[in-house]
């Protein structure tokens, strides 16, 4: 059987962590920043974990 290949839309949006976490970045950051508060924008700064559910297929399209 040959080998899966890594699905890079994936692979540019998501990044495994050394502990094994999939992390991803947030949403709602890229336009229409003027109604939104300094603190929800600094917020959109940081990545967070991808959720339970998701991980079994974003594993399997990075390709691990």
């Amino acid at each position: 059987m040959p080998k899966m290949k890594t699905h890079k839309g994936t692979a540019k949006r998501f990044r495994r962590t050394g502990t094994g976490k999939i992390m991803r970045g947030k949403a709602y950051k890229s336009h229409i920043l003027t109604k939104k508060s300094p603190k929800r924008i600094r917020g959109f700064r940081k990545e967070t974990e991808v959720a339970p559910a998701d991980v079994k297929v974003i594993s399997s399209r990075m390709g691990k």
